[in-house]
């Protein structure tokens, strides 16, 4: 006999009727006929190879072997139950720990208050935060979801968009008083860029013109894989750089910065929760991708209404 043979429900059975007494009783209790569970039972008793039940007009009491038998198996079902009622808890309660991955950073700048506002809604959840630029393996690094920016890849992943990222061309007004003000995306070739270090981009920027996208290439005076560091260099009146506005806004919003090129849109991406299958099922998990769409959702906060900060 193979042990993975056994079907629960025969067990479920035969202990039913020995807490019962009775094979009538029984079946009703599991809402089976009695006809049904007599041939689950019989059929436990011929997998095992032995005789469980001593069956009489009275009822159905457990043999010798029956008895042990029952003490095993009761306990078995208990614990089983014991484990479906931890599920259950997991996926109704906002307890438990929640592994997090997302971008630098976006998630100092935005995604850290809001976790703390999160933590504190819901004393029960323990958070373990991971800040990086790179594409995390959620599955081989135990992620239950991550933050993130652009457009994503086909993958198995349960993805959910929560707000529109935009970005902006953005210049200094000292650099502009100097270098003048482009008109035209073409323009941007007798500048000086500051462009993020993306491997896949190269020196290069996308606009729309015309109603078809074109690509605009320069020369780098600046190049670096940290939107902070950029805006500062822009600040600082080295040259014209794209940013998301969840960058830019605080230098826009001082007039460090202004938004140029606003009649030419650049392409506009997605903040998105990503998580395995399974995780998006568990109340924590779920409460804090709530959380993260009204926080952040439908439209951002970081996004005022700037003169041609927005592009269609």
């Amino acid at each position: 006999m193979e042990r993975s043979s056994v079907d629960l429900m025969d067990v479920l059975a035969f202990v039913r009727v020995v807490e019962t007494g009775a094979f009538a009783r029984a079946a009703e209790r599991m809402g089976m006929s009695k006809s049904i569970l007599s041939r689950r039972v019989a059929r436990l008793e011929e997998q095992l190879g032995a005789k469980l039940l001593t069956r009489t007009a009275q009822g159905a009491h457990p043999t010798d072997i029956g008895d042990a038998y029952f003490a095993r198996a009761s306990n078995i079902l208990a614990d089983l139950d014991a484990a479906r009622e931890v599920v259950a808890d997991a996926v109704t309660q906002v307890a438990g720990s929640i592994r997090l991955a997302a971008p630098l950073s976006f998630g100092t700048e935005y995604l850290g208050p809001a976790i703390a506002d999160f933590a504190r809604m819901h004393p029960k959840v323990e958070l373990d935060i991971s800040l990086d630029d790179r594409t995390v393996d959620l599955v081989g690094g135990g992620f239950d979801l991550a933050v993130r920016i652009g457009t994503l890849a086909d993958s198995s992943l349960i993805a959910r968009r929560i707000a529109p990222v935009r970005a902006a061309v953005l210049a200094s007004p000292d650099y502009l008083a100097e270098r003048g003000r482009p008109e035209h995306p073409r323009d941007l070739g007798d500048h000086d860029l500051l462009f993020y270090a993306n491997p896949g981009r190269g020196n290069q920027w996308r606009f729309k013109v015309g109603g078809r996208w074109e690509y605009v290439r320069g020369s780098a005076r600046l190049r670096a894989d940290n939107g902070e560091l950029l805006r500062e260099a822009a600040c600082a009146g080295l040259g014209v750089v794209i940013l998301p506005t969840f960058i830019a806004s605080p230098a826009i919003a001082s007039g460090q910065l202004e938004v140029i090129l606003t009649d030419y849109p650049l392409e506009e991406s997605g903040l998105h929760v990503v998580m395995p299958p399974g995780r998006a099922t568990t109340a924590r998990v779920r409460a804090l991708v709530d959380f993260l769409a009204s926080r952040f959702g439908p439209e951002p906060a970081w996004d005022p209404c700037w003169s041609g900060a927005r592009h269609s």
